[in-house]
This record gives C-alpha cells, structure tokens and sequence, in this order.
C-alpha cells in the first residue's frame, strides 16, 4: 500500500484546516463567488497548457479530457473552458503562452516540496515561488533535489467504494493499489496505465471525484506540530498564487486529525 502523503489539488484556495485531499476538494467546489474567479483562472490555465501540448481535441488529448472533466465539476463555464482551449492551441492570437513548470524546494521540518505551475511568465513566477519559500522558512532547491524522493502516478478519487468485484475489474484494468478511506476510494496506477483505467471507473459506473496525475512521495518524514504549523502557512502562500496548479510534499499525516 502506498503510505498516505499530502497531496493537495490545483484549485485549491481557501485556507486550509487539515490535509486531507478529501476535503480540500469538497472546501473549494464549494467555495465563495468571491475565490470562484481564482478557482477559474487557475483551471483555465491548466487547459491552456495540455491543449498547447497536445491539441484542442478532448478525444486525441487525453489530458485535456481530464482537464475539461476537472473544470465542469467545479462549475466552470462552457465559453470559459473553449477559450482556454483556444488560449492554449493558439487560436487566441492576443493571448501570451502558457507553459508548466515545476519548482523543488524543501520546507519547515526539511520536508521534501514539489510545486507545479501554469504560467505566462517564468521569471516573474520563478521570483514569487523563491519569496514564498524563503518568507516562510523553507528555500528553493536545484533541479532534481526533491523530484527524486517522488514518483509520478496517476490518482482517481472515487466517491464511495467499489464493490469487491469492481475492486477487481479495475486492479485487471492496470491499477497499482486502491486504498478505501472514510470519504471514498483512491486508486493508483502505473502513468501508462492512467488513461485505461480511468476509462474502466467509467464503464464500471463509479463517480470520479477527481483525478489526474499526481507527484506521489515513495516515503513519507515525521514533523513536529511547529514544523506543521509552519507548513500549512507555506502551503496557504503558494495556494494563493494564481501561477500555482499543483503541490505536493512527503510528511507523514497520519496521524493528523482528518
């Protein structure tokens, strides 16, 4: 079984209260009008970019598919999402390109740190996600430092269990571990496999609550509570940045109040 890491969603930008990735998604599709736009702008972006990478068709991208599937459940408007598709294929002549990146650093408590963004400016970004680092006790890390102590995988949160039969279908479909938690089921596959079996929780009737690929910690450290306090302060930061998608660290929270 994978041990259980902190893994918070792009989209995410309300103050957090606990890291359960559960209810970091149930916090923001239920968030105030006035953080919705942040919401948006963020999604947006995150189509722009897989539509420049692989094109404007959710059928031949399949990470735009996701992208698409991850704005409508949070409510994003239709013409919101064709312009991101535009923005990022380049039909938009006006508007500057997107491009990911992807920033190491360690935080309070030597926690490994992995921030993904989505932006239209990498200098100016890269400036920002160095100040929040050093704002709050933590420092920006040379390329590779960190992503080594990760592994990328794809993750599906499925609302409810599976039945013991679908556990079954999608484990044959190529899922690496599913782990049944109070709020639903998480599934890990193998990168290559995502794609299949993303499409397996469809057709065997289950209800993604999100899913995508995710940087997943091959270990987890123990941190004191000063140390987490800290964190969460990092964390709320680099939230609130419209440039970030993604962040993901390697402290153990399990035995954190959920």
């Amino acid at each position: 079984m994978v041990d259980a890491p902190f893994l918070f969603c792009y989209a995410m930008d309300i103050p957090m209260s606990g890291h359960s990735k559960w209810a970091t998604i149930k916090r923001a599709k239920g968030a105030a009008d006035a953080k919705r736009g942040q919401q948006f702008t963020k999604l947006a972006r995150g189509i722009a970019v897989v539509a420049r990478e692989g094109g404007g068709d959710p059928v031949t991208n399949f990470r735009l598919r996701l992208a698409i599937d991850k704005a409508r459940s949070y409510n994003m408007p239709k013409d919101s999402i064709d312009r991101a598709i535009a923005h990022g294929t380049g039909k938009d002549k006006e508007a500057a390109a997107i491009e990911e990146g992807l920033y190491e650093g360690f935080g309070p408590g030597k926690v490994g740190v992995l921030v993904a963004v989505a932006t239209d400016n990498k200098n100016r970004t890269a400036g920002d996600i160095k100040q929040i680092f050093s704002k709050h006790n933590g420092a920006i890390a040379g390329p590779g430092s960190v992503k080594w102590q990760f592994e990328q995988k794809g993750v599906i949160r499925i609302s409810g269990a599976p039945t013991d039969e679908q556990e079954l279908a999608l484990i044959d479909a190529g899922a690496d571990d599913i782990q049944k938690e109070a709020e639903g089921t998480t599934v890990y596959t193998a990168v290559p496999n995502f794609h299949t079996v993303s499409d397996a929780v469809g057709k065997l009737g289950l209800t993604p609550a999100d899913s995508g690929l995710e940087w997943v910690p091959k270990d987890t450290i123990a941190i004191d509570d000063a140390a987490r306090a800290q964190l969460e302060k990092l964390f709320e930061a680099l939230d609130e940045h419209d440039d970030v998608q993604d962040f993901y660290a390697n402290f153990d929270i399990s035995d954190e109040d959920m």
